[in-house]
């Protein structure tokens, strides 16, 4: 061990038992090592040289060090790394081939492949299995196949042999007994399996079952089948063998600490197969239940799984039937509940459920053909065991004053006897009554409470192993074979459990310990008899080999009379009088006969005195010592007898089942062997012996296959490997015993070519003509490396000499001779056996070897490192030299350059020296010239100035001679045109009120809507047909034509009554006035009598003084009324028939009462007339809106609204109202002809009042029956009518109110925008408060809209940038729809948020479920920055999805094609996003809208509330100051109650008067900010419309692009038409010369015939 070389050390400190270490330093009694792994890489440490003939073992087995050369205490020899080729060759499979085998060497070569996820490797013959702790896939159907297909192979001696075989695999280890037992020998095979608890034994053993059931099923396709050889068909056979697993593993299997699915028993199962291979059936043969757990386990464990399988996984009908009511456990559940299973807390499993467990056991029963009545029984055991558990007792005296048991609880037992099938009072007596025999008489005893509960837990253990013990039996009866002469070989799996040594150790420890003994024995001798054949193979002699026998560990156990167990029957034999403390002093005095002897001759046992005090004693096992503490129960476990009353309740009086349950109970514990008398019952020992015995003696016979199972931590994590416990577990499973044998012979084995290659460099002196470098040219490497020994111990065996031939000495050999000699390569030729094929060596002369190997290689470093340290100082030194030549002509360049530069400077002086002169007289130069310039300019200048101002004031004199005649002119010119204006609107006003009478007229307009109507029709049916889809436009416009068909119908008939009725009223009138004209003259008669009689002398107010009056006020003014009466009747108004003057009428008249009645008949028919119109109109403006939505115009469509609008302007006179018209129109109109028509009408009221104020100066007689035309309020009445009746087509305003509002009054207030009609500065300001009204009563509903949530679809954009500049950006949320809320979380709105809920699917409301779960951070309303509508900052056309599929983001993009629908928030930045954006798309956009203003409401709400002020209102004279207009003086509107002098003071509160300030300021700060983005999206619009503008400039000039083109080739066609016509047209024409010359020719032959026929 030079410096340099790899070790391990051993440690005690820590998890890690062996460190990897670097020596550094070695001296002649010590070695210096340094830590290269572990917890604390780089600790120093020292190990002493072993005296030589010091042999150490230590507790794990391994040698320290051998018995040949330098010994180190706790120090061994690592193995080189292998490279990555080697590891992917599977070179560390197998550790036998490893060149240092020991216990770090194993450990380190199985934590490295365990952490590569290869859990197997081979040590020699055995299989060692790391448990994962997680699923891997190694057991794949394909990797079954292909060990099944190789091991087919090689049993027939076919394949590739060069392929590199397949890795250890618990596949091979099954095949290879597979392959052996079905070889021409035709042995039996057993398959060995042990480890620990939780190291994998059950899975292990279930793939191996696996694998053999699955050969001898698929032999059975190329084999014949026996004629009586199995039970059913090998499918069926293999299924119960495989399906007795879950069976067992139910009954025998518990969750401990270390394992959730431990075996408490050990199994060997024996698979039997005839000649062909086929599986015939199966035996299972059990050892050593753990019965102690049924009354008894710890905290953190369980019971046997069927206990909880049944509670946790029984039906609510089995739960009746089997008394498990869950309502009497006080809210428990049923695991907990119950005694037996409660005392660990009923934990559950990792890997499964017991509600599966039950039904996996259940299917197994099924398929191994148990009926459901014998499932049931065998579960009502199973349940009475549980009640059995759950019987409490009563302490009570008896008679005699001694304390004995009474049942507490009789329905517990009762339920207990019904499920177990006992008889009841027998269960009674056997719980608390114990019968001992003496001298044949039976003696009864009471038990005390302490003493019946261990009786009950007694019972149930002894039903529990009968009840295993029967289901084993029964499981046999279902899988064995039926003739064993079928049977020609069979293969064993057992799983047993492995050694244990626990802090307290009892009888079931040492009877595993015991097992593992006795295994151990048998694997030495199977691992030495292996050796012994691999060195007969390799013909090497191995006389000297001794094998390590373990026999007297045995026979302290076992041998009789003095063994352990045999001591242990002896003291059981002694009844009540044997204890445990006896049976402790008793072993004692055996095995430590002498005085203060702690340890025996055979050095087995051992216990010292302390140890001897409490009853302990020790072991040393072959994997170390054990301490067993006697005092805990031996005998009672070592007896486990039944007492005579339950021999007695299970014989006599209990069912069939449970009957046939304690026979096979009793046939396994009584011994048969004796003949005369009873038989007599066996102890747990003497049955465990024979069972063991009988499982030797069967391994002896077969070839045996070993398999470990180790687990790599107590945690029961994947990856994770405490190197301390596998260390543990590598030698209680024997795998370092094998080692220790192996090391016995040649542990270091190579093959030849390798021997050669790693150690010829120790022979560098040799020449290669005597030994070869190379292996090229070899032939027999077996020779080459008999050679290379020979010389090797003939140089070691010279002294060690340096110099040369002629004294000199080399670099090397001084480096050699420089460092630490390692010692001579001197040993026994033997220690060195060269093989066949392996060259064999023990470690004294390898550890030679490899010392001077190691001395060899560092002198060769050395070498190597001294020439490139030379290399490096060469080139160190040229370096520095060019370095030197460098400085010294960059030093004289600088001299140079310095010289250079003063002679520059010099020049550069001189040089200055001028240009300083020049500009001295320069600037003298340029001062006198600039004078010279000021002088002549002010002169011309001042000449120049006198002439302009002579010319200015000539010009102003001329222009404003000019001016004022120019504007006379003006003045003359507007004063006429308002002239003719006026004149022009007078006749138009006539003619309009003209027309409104004007039947003719109404006709003739009819007549156009009809047009109007007909061409409408006619293009909707054509749009109609053109469109096959829009078959519900079709039926609307065929009903609303109907419609306008019935009102066209009924309007004439209403304007032929109407024009009937007015001809009656025409003649009505014409007859009085007939009637007025002779009541004119009777009036003059009468007039002639008045002057007559008021010549006669009356008084002053008579009658005759009225009369008169009333002739004189009625004479002055009757040419005005009868002007008036008749523009009232041109007019068409209704002018009543009271006489002017109070007469008598003579002859037959037309009473008023007449005429009044025919007036209100017209006056009904022309309100009709009226509504008809209107209805005709709305059903017109229908129509036009189907129009509208059929052409995708809309309703505001501005082309049809100006057609109408030309179409009136173009009408004179005509009869349309303004109603029909539409908005834009309507208010065109009124702004050019309301004015001068209210003014027509306010003129013709003001002067029917003056008539009627002239006629009744003093309001003596009442209007209506003295005026000759209607009062002026009704007229005013009448006009109002009028107004409103053409207005009622606008939205209209409710006025405020300043006292209480009527109760028929609507609740909500309906506003319109700002474009109606007003005619003062009052009406537009109460239009504008109700619109103000509205807007609140709006706003205020947003909040509480918004509260209850609206749905809308987000999407959330958040953009990232970068201190490079780069940025990117990423939508956050895709297409979700969502419930948008608002949410307070205070009394501040600093304190809401806007929180985003998902929203149900189609299902969820149908089912009318809400989601209230957040689907989104909220958003503050601090975050916000600014609300826009439409999609600001992206296409909105270009959103994505949240979907990929086609349809959907075609349907989604299609929704995201109208603008109108989104609304754009922008949220501050965050630590993730320099900017964030949340799109909202809502379902209209009314919505939208409503969306937009109510947020920007808040918003505002936000600013002025709990922002920074934003305006200059802040005082109350301020707002004073702010109310009034710039230079008006203050007037008051009315009396001011604060000014009152009522010689009183008027205190005014100013806390009120700052809080109107506020409210002022903050209505004030709204309507800013409002403004402010309504200006913004203005601006916003008016650049998309120019966008747009734009775009359809350019769409427009391709049309025409592709107008002008279809033009040209429309040009194109037609010349091509007109010379195809032309061409016809001349083809026509020869087509006519033709025939014309035809017939001229035909004509000819005819006279030259006739003319033959005449000659």
């Amino acid at each position: 061990m030079e410096a340099g070389t790899l070790v391990w050390c051993y440690s005690d400190a820590g998890d890690d038992p062996w460190i990897l270490s670097e020596v550094t330093n070695r001296t002649s009694d010590s070695l210096t090592l340094r830590h290269v792994g572990g917890d604390a890489p780089g600790t120093t440490l020292t190990r002493n040289l072993l005296p030589t003939t010091t042999t150490t073992t230590r507790a794990g087995g391994g040698r320290g060090n051998d018995d040949d050369g330098a010994k180190y205490e706790g120090v061994e020899l690592a193995n080189a790394p292998l490279s990555e080729s080697d590891l992917r060759d599977g070179l560390d499979s197998d550790m036998i081939s490893l060149p240092h085998l020991h216990e770090p060497a194993i450990l380190h070569a199985v934590s490295e492949r365990y952490f590569r996820g290869e859990i197997y490797t081979w040590t020699g013959p055995v299989l060692i299995a790391v448990n994962p702790f997680q699923r891997l896939p190694l057991y794949t159907r394909e990797i079954l196949e292909t060990y099944r297909q190789e091991g087919l192979l090689r049993s027939q001696n076919l394949g590739d042999t060069s392929a590199r075989p397949l890795g250890p695999h618990v596949y091979s280890v099954a095949d290879r007994s597979y392959r052996q037992m079905m070889s021409e020998q035709r042995k039996s095979q057993s398959i060995l399996i042990s480890g620990e608890s939780g190291a994998g034994k059950t899975e292990t053993t279930k793939i191996v079952m696996l694998y053999l059931t699955t050969l001898g099923s698929a032999s059975h396709d190329n084999a014949p089948s026996s004629s009586d050889g199995g039970s059913g068909p090998d499918g069926s056979i293999m299924e119960r063998v495989l399906q007795s697993n879950p069976i067992l593993e139910a009954f025998g299997n518990a969750k401990t600490l270390r394992n959730d699915n431990s075996s408490r028993f050990g199994k060997f199962i024996e698979l039997g197969f005839n000649r062909a291979g086929i599986l015939q059936g199966a035996k299972v043969q059990t050892y050593l239940l753990e019965k102690v757990r049924i009354g008894y386990h710890a905290s953190g464990e369980r019971n046997y799984h069927i206990f909880y399988q049944l509670l946790r996984g029984a039906t609510d009908e089995q739960h009746k039937k089997y008394g498990f009511h869950d309502g009497l456990t006080g809210g428990l559940e049923l695991s907990n509940y119950f005694h037996l299973t409660g005392q660990g807390g009923a934990p559950q499993l990792r890997e499964f459920s017991d509600e599966d467990g039950l039904k996996y056991t259940l299917k197994s029963m099924r398929s191994m053909g148990w009926g459901e009545e014998k499932i049931d029984r065998v579960l009502s055991i199973i349940a009475g065991i549980l009640h059995l558990g759950q019987v409490k007792f009563e302490s009570t005296m008896d008679a005699n004053g001694q304390e004995i048991a009474t049942i507490a609880d009789e329905r517990t037992v009762e339920d207990a006897a019904k499920l177990l099938g006992v008889d009841l009072g027998k269960l009674k007596t056997a719980l608390t009554i114990r019968i001992i025999v003496a001298r044949g008489e039976h003696i009864r005893s009471n038990l005390a409470p302490d003493k019946a509960a261990d009786a009950r837990d007694a019972l149930a253990k002894t039903v529990y192993g009968a009840v295993f013990l029967w289901v084993v039996s029964e499981v046999n009866n279902c899988i064995k074979w039926e003739n064993d002469k079928d049977i020609r070989s069979s293969a064993g799996v057992l799983d047993i459990f492995g050694f244990e040594s626990f802090a307290v150790n009892s009888f079931e420890q040492l009877c595993i310990n015991f097992t593992n003994e006795a295994l151990q024995q048998q694997f030495n001798k199977y691992i030495f008899k292996l050796e012994q054949e691999e060195y007969e193979r390799e013909q090497i002699d191995c006389a000297f080999i001794e094998f390590p026998d373990n026999q007297d560990c045995l026979d302290t156990i076992q041998a009789r009379p003095r063994g352990i167990l045999a001591l242990l029957d002896d003291e059981c034999k002694l009844g009540q009088r044997g204890n445990d403390k006896n049976w402790a002093n008793k072993l004692n005095q055996t095995y430590l006969p002498e005085k203060n002897q702690e340890v025996s001759d055979n050095t087995r046992y051992s216990a010292t005195k302390m140890q001897q005090a409490k009853g302990i004693f020790c072991v040393r096992h072959f994997a170390g010592n054990v301490a067993y503490t006697a005092e805990t129960n031996f005998l009672e476990k070592n007896r486990d007898e039944i007492p005579l009353t339950a021999q007695s309740l299970f014989e006599e009086d209990s069912s069939e089942l449970m009957k046939e349950i304690y026979a096979v109970q009793k046939n396994q514990s009584e011994d048969s062997g004796s003949k005369d008398g009873p038989a007599k019952q066996k102890t747990v020992s003497q049955q465990f012996k024979v069972q063991l015995d009988s499982l030797i003696a069967m391994i002896e016979t077969t070839d045996p296959h070993y398999i470990r199972c180790l687990k790599p931590n107590d945690a029961a994590k994947p990856k994770l490997l405490t190197r301390k416990r596998l260390t543990e577990q590598l030698r209680y499973g024997g795998v370092l015993e094998a080692v220790r044998v192996a090391r016995m012979g040649y542990p270091v084995r190579l093959d030849h070519a390798g021997f050669f290659k790693r150690y010829r460099m120790l022979l560098p002196s040799v020449p290669e003509s005597v030994l070869p470098w190379s292996l090229d040219d070899c032939n027999d490497l077996q020779t080459l490396c008999v050679k290379f020994m020979e010389i090797l111990l003939a140089e070691g065996a010279k002294p060690v000499d340096y110099t040369n031939k002629d004294g000199g000495m080399s670099r090397a050999n001084k480096i050699r001779m420089a460092q630490r000699q390692p010692e001579p390569m001197v040993f026994p030729k033997s220690d060195v056996q060269l093989g066949l094929s392996k060259v064999c060596m023990r470690k004294g002369p390898h550890d030679k070897l490899e010392s001077h190997r190691v001395f060899h290689q560092n002198a060769s470093v050395t070498l190597i490192q001294s020439w490139m340290r030379g290399m490096q100082q060469n080139r160190r030194y040229l370096v520095q030299g060019d370095s030197a030549l460098t400085i010294e002509r960059w030093y004289r360049g600088c001299l140079g350059r310095a010289r250079w530069w003063r002679l520059r400077e010099a020049q550069a002086s001189l040089l200055l020296t001028n240009t300083f002169r020049m500009q001295i007289s320069r600037r003298k130069y340029n001062r006198g010239r600039r004078g010279t310039v000021r002088l002549q300019a002010q002169y011309r200048g001042r000449a120049i100035r006198k002439v302009n101002a002579a010319t200015k004031v000539q010009s102003y004199r001329r222009m404003q001679v000019r001016k004022s005649a120019y504007r006379k002119l003006k003045s003359a010119t507007i004063a006429l045109q308002c002239c003719l204006r006026r004149k022009v609107a007078k006749k138009i006003f006539a003619q309009l009120k003209h027309e409104q009478k004007d039947l003719g007229k109404l006709k003739e307009n009819n007549e156009k809507l009809k047009m109007e109507m007909a061409s409408l029709k006619a293009m909707l049916q054509a749009q109609a047909a053109s469109d096959a889809g829009k078959v519900q436009s079709e039926k609307a416009i065929a009903e609303k034509q109907k419609e306008i068909d019935r009102l066209e119908s009924r309007i004439k008939q209403l304007e032929v009554e109407l024009a009937n009725e007015k001809e009656n009223v025409r003649k009505l009138e014409n007859d009085l006035n007939v009637q007025r004209s002779s009541n004119q003259r009777l009036s003059q008669d009468l007039q002639y009598q008045k002057e007559m009689v008021s010549r006669a002398p009356s008084s002053p107010g008579g009658p005759v003084s009225k009369t008169h009056t009333r002739a004189l006020s009625s004479a002055g003014v009757e040419d005005t009324v009868s002007k008036i009466h008749s523009r009232a009747v041109s007019a068409g108004a209704a002018v009543p028939t009271e006489p002017l003057v109070d007469a008598v009428v003579i002859g037959q008249t037309i009473t008023p009462e007449a005429l009044a009645m025919h007036r209100a008949q017209v006056a009904r028919l022309e309100e009709q007339l009226d509504q008809e119109r209107r209805i005709g109109r709305a059903a017109k403006s229908e129509v036009k809106h189907l129009r509208a939505v059929i052409a995708d115009k809309g309703m505001a469509d501005f082309t049809a609204s100006t057609d109408i609008s030309d179409n009136l302007s173009e009408i004179s006179g005509s009869d349309y109202q303004q109603s029909d018209l539409e908005p834009e129109t309507r208010y065109v109109m009124f702004l050019s002809v309301k004015p001068l028509s209210m003014r027509a009408v306010e003129s013709s009221l003001f002067l029917a009042t003056c008539v009627c104020l002239l006629r009744h100066p003093n309001n003596s007689a009442p209007v209506e029956k003295a005026s000759p035309i209607e009062r002026p309020v009704d007229a005013r009445g009448k006009l109002d009518a009028q107004k409103s009746m053409i207005s009622e087509y606008f939205p209209m305003i409710t006025r405020g109110f300043i006292g209480e509002e009527s109760q028929d009054a609507a609740p909500e207030v309906v506003g319109v925008g700002w474009k109606h009609d007003v005619t003062s500065r009052k009406e537009r300001e109460e239009g504008l408060r109700d619109e103000v009204r509205v807007f609140e009563t709006k706003v205020k509903k947003f909040y509480s809209l918004l509260e209850e949530g609206i749905d809308v679809t987000l999407w959330q954009l958040n953009k990232t940038s970068e201190v490079g500049g780069s940025s990117g950006e990423e939508f956050v949320i895709k297409s979700s729809s969502m419930t948008l809320k608002l949410h307070r979380r205070g009394d501040l709105l600093v304190q809401t948020v806007l929180t985003f809920n998902s929203a149900g699917g189609y299902l969820s409301k149908a089912l009318g479920r809400k989601r209230d779960k957040a689907a989104h951070d909220p958003l503050p309303l601090n975050d916000i920055l600014e609300v826009k509508a439409g999609c600001v900052g992206f296409d909105h056309a270009e959103l994505p999805s949240s979907t990929n599929k086609k349809g959907a983001s075609s349907k989604v993009k299609s929704e995201n094609m109208q603008s109108s629908l989104f609304l754009t928030i922008k949220a501050t930045a965050t630590p993730m996003a320099s900017s964030r954006s949340y799109f909202l798309r809502v379902k209209a956009r009314s919505t939208r809208n409503d969306l937009l203003n109510g947020l920007r409401g808040i918003l505002a709400d936000l600013q002025v509330h709990e922002g920074v002020s934003i305006s200059h209102i802040q005082t109350p004279a301020a707002v004073q100051h702010a109310r009034r207009m710039p230079g008006a003086a203050h007037t008051n509107a009315g009396p001011n109650p604060f000014m009152s002098n009522k010689g009183r003071d008027i205190m005014v509160p100013l806390a009120d008067i700052h809080d109107l300030i506020n409210n002022e300021r903050e209505g004030y700060d709204r309507l800013l900010l409002t403004m402010l983005q309504g200006s913004n999206d203005i601006k916003e619009k008016e650049d998309e419309l120019l966008t747009l503008r734009g775009k359809l400039q350019q769409s427009m000039a391709v049309c025409a692009e592709k107008d002008k083109t279809q033009a040209n080739d429309s040009k194109l066609i037609m010349q091509l038409s007109k010379k195809l016509e032309t061409l016809l047209m001349e083809n026509e024409d020869l087509r006519d010369n033709n025939d014309r010359l035809n017939q001229r020719l035909v004509q000819v032959e005819c006279k030259l015939k006739e003319t033959v026929s005449w000659c």
